[in-house]
């Protein structure tokens, strides 16, 4: 049976859960919540197992808080053995607008301190992550509280579909593969 990690980054507490910071957090709640699953604090985060299609998908949300995220990435590979190329990181990007989707299977950390923090413990730079567009529409020197922000109205209003679409993206991951994903999410 193949296994996969599939890591969604974010920051543990209430003050950070519906914060843009969070969405990789958000993306994996949306799968627990239309696949009735339910995740279970263990070392370094919350997991969740979930079996599809002669796959084995085991979710994680790292509770080490976003900037020490390869720590948990890092041992629940080596726990589950699996692969690098069996690993996707869920994670924000203000270089996308608002909910665009964009799957990479390497690339650098582009100032992101989850991504700077797994790259160091991973050793590469050359492992999947699935971007989520959050935009850059704060003025200069507030992206900190842009980031750790709340979703607008607006955006929110959108976000069930994106979130659905998300989920689409992970399950496709896991049994058309890598490029075939890109192929179908990237830009839509």
């Amino acid at each position: 049976m193949k296994k996969f990690l599939i890591v969604g980054l974010g920051n543990i507490g209430e003050k950070y859960a519906n914060t843009r910071h969070n969405i990789g957090f958000k993306i994996l709640d949306k799968l627990a919540q239309k696949e009735d699953l339910t995740f279970e604090t263990q070392k370094l985060g919350d997991i969740s197992t979930y079996k599809f299609k002669g796959r084995t998908f085991i979710l994680l949300k790292p509770s080490t808080y976003m900037n020490l995220s390869g720590k948990a990435v890092l041992y629940w590979m080596t726990k589950e053995k699996i692969p690098i190329e069996n690993l996707l990181i869920i994670t924000d990007d203000l270089n996308l607008s608002f909910g665009n989707i964009r799957l990479k299977t390497k690339g650098s950390a582009g100032g992101h301190n989850g991504l700077k923090d797994i790259q160091d413990k991973l050793q590469t730079t050359n492992y999947n992550r699935f971007r989520f567009g959050i935009s850059d529409e704060f003025t200069q020197g507030r992206q900190v509280d842009y980031v750790l922000g709340e979703w607008t109205d607006e955006e929110h209003s959108k976000l069930t579909e994106r979130l659905d679409k998300s989920v689409e993206l992970i399950k496709s991951f896991g049994t058309a593969g890598i490029n075939n994903t890109m192929n179908s999410f990237n830009g839509k």
